[in-house]
């Protein structure tokens, strides 16, 4: 689905009046609506959010929330999906805006999951091989992963997730994430060299031979986050230069050999605690989405917070949920009128609802 055109009147509206008439639609809609608001999203949306968190904390907290009628979740689709398979068929999870996607959910459709499940099926024994989905993928791959025995992860519970994985099962498929795969599983003293390969969905049995399929234990799928991605060990270079005594923290969607530069690595709400416990004084090089990083910079001025890529580069899709979407939704509802619903239709929620909950049993 994609987004229709806003109305011109609300286009053309300052920040100011549009701040304004998000307020009073903020009072009419009342207990009834919760808004969501991920940790990447810029200030003029994080200011109105009810709740804000990484992806699966607020759809956790959508569940918690009996009382609301609706949940605009400001975040991207994949996020929308999770919190609609986390609560009542009668409860309404709306996206401000559909084009708000997630380039790396994007990288692992449907079809070239069942495809590549196919081809491990000619060259080895498919039912020893967990598969384990980050989060940051579609309500379909979800699906699909609970649908062959694999779980959700985070990339605050990856660890136990892909060690629980790995118990379970001779061999495990890692989507679509690489870089969080690769790192957890390195993590866990596995070689990335002997015991890993990775597989793109473009090319027959993912670019590898059928010796290297039976051979290696950890299959991870090509694709990456366009944001972490720009963080190098160059920038770290330089941060420690500049900074001699500088902290670096980097999140682990970032690749390898960043994660090992750096003096930490984890997930977003890590990296928030561990520079809110830092005592004052301390220097971080924070290697993430830059919204959040502003955000904690201005939040403890104490500290010197600064992003490792000094081009400033937010996240684009969450970057498309405008405060113009949001008062769009908002009013909307005031009317009577549900716009952007994102809903999983029943048979997918029930299989992505399992690989949620193994993920949330194993942790």
């Amino acid at each position: 689905m994609l987004q229709k055109p806003l109305p011109q009147e609300i286009v053309q509206l300052s920040p100011e009046g549009t701040d304004a008439r998000i307020a009073t639609a903020r009072r009419c809609l009342g207990e009834d609506l919760i808004i969501l608001g991920h940790h990447y999203q810029r200030d003029e949306i994080i200011k109105w959010a009810d709740f804000r968190g990484d992806s699966l904390l607020l759809s956790q907290i959508a569940g918690k929330h009996p009382e609301a009628k609706y949940f605009i979740f400001c975040g991207v689709h994949f996020m929308a999906e999770s919190a609609d398979i986390l609560t009542r068929p009668d409860q309404i999870v709306i996206l401000p805006n559909m084009n708000a996607g997630c380039s790396m959910a994007d990288m692992a459709n449907i079809g070239q999951v069942e495809r590549a499940w196919e081809q491990l099926g000619t060259i080895t024994d498919t039912s020893r091989i967990v598969p384990i989905t980050y989060v940051n993928s579609t309500a379909a791959i979800k699906a699909f992963v609970g649908r062959h025995g694999g779980a959700s992860c985070t990339s605050s519970n990856a660890r136990k997730v892909v060690q629980w994985a790995l118990e379970k099962g001779d061999k495990l498929f890692f989507l679509p994430d690489q870089h969080l795969g690769r790192n957890t599983c390195v993590a866990l003293g596995l070689d990335p060299e002997k015991e890993m390969l990775l597989w793109d969905p473009t090319k027959p049995l993912g670019g590898n031979s059928p010796e290297d399929i039976r051979a290696k234990r950890v299959y991870l799928w090509k694709g990456h986050c366009s944001v972490h991605m720009r963080f190098t060990v160059e920038q770290i270079r330089q941060a420690r230069q500049e900074y001699p005594n500088v902290n670096v923290i980097v999140h682990p969607e970032c690749t390898l050999d960043v994660v090992q530069a750096a003096d930490a690595y984890g997930s977003t709400e890590f990296i928030i605690k561990t520079v809110r416990a830092a005592p004052p004084g301390t220097v971080w090089a924070v290697g993430t989405e830059i919204n959040l990083v502003k955000r904690l910079a201005d939040e403890m001025p104490d500290k010197t917070i600064f992003c490792l890529d000094p081009i400033v580069c937010p996240c684009s899709t969450m970057y498309r949920i405008h405060p113009h979407y949001l008062l769009w939704a908002m009013e909307s509802l005031v009317r009577g009128e549900v716009v952007n619903r994102v809903q999983v239709p029943p048979e997918i929620a029930k299989e992505a609802r399992m690989a949620l909950d193994r993920m949330l049993a194993i942790v």
